[in-house]
């Protein structure tokens, strides 16, 4: 469905030979791996680690991170080709692509020391470990210098204390090591927030309340809890006190790859629906004849275009920034947000092309439905997500 453009531009990059190759060698793995499995992976929650194994063994995921840390080296837009070919299928495993690759690895190619590279990087852009980026708690979401958790350093300065609970944690029931943000200066609020890397295996980590989501279901998520876990200062990922920027930062790079999950749910649902008003009969002949089919044809196709076109802008501007160090924030938000409420209208419109089917678990429309609702939360919310984009063009800071 996606034309190959012929050549980039300021806005829009170009997909090279080697795009081309990746989206379509990700297409044939997710239809032979990956669709025949994932109705079932959602109705019982299980986590693909299997899957998950073979696609680290693709490179996907650490698709930016450097071949020397394990990564495939490819750029953004090789990232989000991958991002929206596996959410076409299940959006539970472009969930664990999204924060392997964006908050994860991204983070840590950004702000690890070499060592840290080496030790919490490298297995999991390899695939061989599972990574997880814990922001939000209980009390603490969009607002994070309301947090509660706290670190505390010790007083020989060796290792800091961490206690508290965390939530909403994807990839928390399995994942191998923590990006943590926690308070190391309650007094300065967000600007007292500090990055840790936790290695999962060690004393004082508690897995917590696994989620029963609506939908991503096979994407786990969890609670977190840490008592008195001592962290080396070694792990403190960029600076104490830096934690707040290294999440926004991180952020910005979560939400291109959101918007291209969000893009790939509304094109399997947009693919369902026109296959299935071509074959549906009713007064006289195919659904597809009757306007107001073709009205949520019409308009299905257009804001996936319309969001595609915002997702490439965005993913340029964060190529750029890698030389020019610009923050891409505006077109981040920008994707983000119009690509999850394309999702959602898009799924909410098959599910009425398809009728009574449509809100049936034999076909995958109700899936679709239910998977695309989380684009509109996490990674910011669409209310954040414009907050964010208004603040930018009234120069609020």
């Amino acid at each position: 469905m996606v034309a190959k453009e012929d050549s980039g531009s300021p806005l829009i990059p170009a997909l090279t030979e080697e795009h081309e190759a990746l989206r379509r060698a990700v297409r044939e793995f997710c239809e032979k791996e990956i669709a025949p499995i994932a109705a079932e992976h959602d109705e019982t929650g299980e986590f693909p680690l299997e899957t998950i194994k073979k696609m680290g063994a693709m490179g996907l995921m650490g698709i930016e991170v450097p071949e020397e840390y394990g990564g495939a080296g490819m750029d953004t837009l090789a990232y989000v080709l991958t991002m929206i070919e596996v959410a076409r299928v299940d959006a539970s495993h472009s969930t664990i692509i999204s924060v392997n690759n964006s908050l994860y690895s991204n983070a840590l190619t950004l702000f690890g020391t070499e060592a840290q590279k080496q030790q919490f990087l490298a297995p999991v852009a390899g695939g061989e470990k599972i990574g997880a980026y814990s922001l939000t708690e209980p009390m603490s979401g969009s607002d994070a210098g309301t947090m509660q958790s706290r670190a505390v350093l010790n007083a020989a300065g060796t290792h800091y204390l961490i206690n508290g609970r965390k939530s909403w944690v994807t990839s928390g029931p399995v994942a191998n090591f923590v990006i943590l943000f926690t308070m190391t200066d309650p007094d300065k609020k967000h600007k007292g927030i500090t990055a840790f890397l936790i290695d999962t295996t060690q004393p004082g980590f508690i897995r917590g309340k696994k989620e029963p989501k609506l939908g991503i279901r096979a994407s786990a998520t969890s609670e977190l809890v840490f008592e008195d876990y001592a962290c080396p200062i070694a792990n403190v990922l960029g600076k104490p006190g830096e934690g707040f920027k290294i999440a926004m930062t991180v952020l910005d790079a979560g939400r291109i790859g959101i918007a291209s999950q969000a893009l790939g749910i509304a094109e399997a649902a947009y693919e369902a629906s026109v296959a299935y008003a071509r074959e549906r009969q009713a007064f006289g002949g195919p659904i597809g004849h009757l306007q107001m089919i073709q009205q949520k044809i019409a308009d299905m196709r257009t804001r996936i275009e319309a969001s595609r076109l915002l997702i490439y802008s965005a993913c340029a501007a964060k190529m750029r920034a890698k030389t020019t160090g610009e923050r891409y924030t505006l077109e981040a938000s920008m994707a983000k947000l119009f690509a999850s409420e394309t999702a959602m209208f898009v799924t909410d419109e098959a599910i009425q092309i398809h009728g009574g089917m449509g809100y049936s678990k034999e076909l995958p429309i109700e899936r679709y439905y239910r998977d695309a609702r989380i684009t509109r939360i996490y990674e910011g919310t669409s209310e954040v997500q414009r907050l964010v984009i208004a603040r930018h063009e009234l120069g609020l800071r």
